[in-house]
């Protein structure tokens, strides 16, 4: 392959990967358009929601990360990403079939396990089949998985709601199911496909190892690593954590908003939402690559550069679009927040993948996907929950918690990331000498 010109398997290792992480989004995030259903189930509040849609699937999502990339460093990326996908479609599916919420938690926690064997060892792989100046726009690729499977979670959810409105059905083998459960096992079946897809994927040869073997570095060399580029990597993660807070609060609870505020039908503006999903956040996950790739030539920070910019420009639609008056105008200020929330993950990928030597790239995307998931995804959902049980008063505040959120993580996100601008720099010119 040419240092510049990817070849044709690292095109269908893209198509592949991007699959698979398109259907993790659909997974992890269809049960943003089931709240209603599942509190009604369960009878549970908006902080145990919060904790069933965050904490469950985060606990071992981000704790196995760190053993996963470690183990993605020194053995197969596909088998391991073979065996994710099939397993956290076994467990999607169980979801379904759960009837307490002891039971679909732990099923949660199940969705997690699997997820967690994704993407360090993708971000790894991809960092071997594609040179380095189009790296940014093939994370940026990749994390269109966020948005379609984001999306598509929104609508997959919102048809069948639609389609099967407040009936039960009957499965052979498995008995009475509530609509929300037949949407877990319709979304968790095409795993099995996609898993098998993977072995299709020819593991690479490894470039850019620091280390004589070719072996994974030790794990102390490892930490004395991070430690000696503490700052910058104290940026990056801090950054996308901090915008993982309030993307996940986010987009878990702006459609319930909606729902709440304006008695809106999930069966309707969950589909909205999803095409809104869609193109806003795909057209904003490629605008942030081509414009990383675009300061490059220009910044040797441009990947960091665009994080900043992101946070900085999330700060107003993030707090006026869930304060609109009207339904449409909060839609349309969706537009907006989805587009730049985004935007900034593959060029923040970027950032941790060229500043990283190989043997300790993957394990650096888990510590990554460790920060970002424990408080984004951990902290987010329930932050928001927590705010309208027991601060702001009431299932009617959640406008006013979700507003308050982007008002407190979007300039806190920028400053942590610009903080970072000087070390990433040195860095890469470290690297190139």
């Amino acid at each position: 392959m040419s240092s510049e010109v990817p070849s044709p398997r690292a095109h269908w290792a893209l198509t592949v990967l991007l699959l698979a992480y398109v259907l993790s989004f659909i997974d992890r995030n269809v049960m943003a358009i089931l709240v209603g259903p599942i509190r009604e189930s369960f009878e549970i509040s908006d902080f145990q929601y919060g904790l069933l849609h965050g904490l469950a699937f985060t606990v071992f999502y981000t704790f196995l990360g760190l053993p996963i990339g470690r183990l993605a460093d020194r053995s197969s990326r596909r088998t391991i990403i073979g065996v994710g996908v099939l397993f956290w479609s076994v467990m999607t599916c169980a979801c379904g079939l759960v009837r307490s919420f002891a039971g679909l938690f732990f099923a949660r926690m199940g969705v997690g396990v699997g997820e967690a064997a994704l993407s360090p060892p993708a971000h790894s792989l991809l960092s071997d089949v594609f040179p380095a100046t189009l790296l940014p726009r093939a994370m940026s690729i990749f994390t269109l998985g966020i948005t379609i499977g984001g999306g598509m979670a929104y609508m997959i959810g919102g048809w069948v709601l639609g389609a099967v409105g407040d009936a039960e059905l009957s499965l052979p083998w498995v008995g009475s199911l509530e609509p929300w459960q037949l949407t877990f096992i319709l979304v968790g079946l095409p795993g099995f496909v996609i898993g098998a897809l993977v072995w299709t994927i020819r593991e690479p040869v490894r470039r850019g190892r620091s280390t004589a073997d070719g072996e994974s570095a030790p794990v102390g060399e490892v930490l004395r690593y991070f430690r000696a580029h503490g700052r910058l990597y104290g940026a990056i993660l801090g950054s996308v954590s901090m915008l993982s807070v309030l993307g996940y609060g986010t987009i878990t609870w702006y459609v319930e908003m909606l729902i709440r505020n304006f008695g809106a039908q999930a069966s309707q503006v969950g589909p909205t939402f999803g095409w809104i999903f869609i193109i806003a956040g795909s057209i904003g996950a490629l605008s942030g690559g081509l414009l990383a790739e675009r300061w490059g030539s220009r910044y040797r920070d441009a990947n960091l550069r665009v994080v900043v910019l992101a946070a900085l420009l999330w700060l107003a639609p993030g707090i006026v679009g869930p304060l609109m008056p009207t339904q449409g105008g909060a839609l349309l200020m969706a537009a907006p927040i989805l587009f730049l929330m985004s935007s900034y993950f593959g060029p923040a990928i970027a950032a941790l993948q060229t500043s990283t030597p190989n043997e300790m790239r993957a394990l650096a995307s888990a510590l990554l996907l460790f920060s970002a998931n424990l408080f984004g995804l951990g902290l987010g959902p329930p932050l928001v929950g927590a705010l309208t049980t027991h601060v702001l008063g009431g299932d009617d505040t959640l406008h006013l918690a979700l507003a308050g959120l982007s008002a407190v993580f979007a300039p806190l996100a920028a400053v942590t990331a610009a903080w970072g601008l000087k070390a990433y720099r040195l860095r890469l010119i470290d690297a190139d000498a």
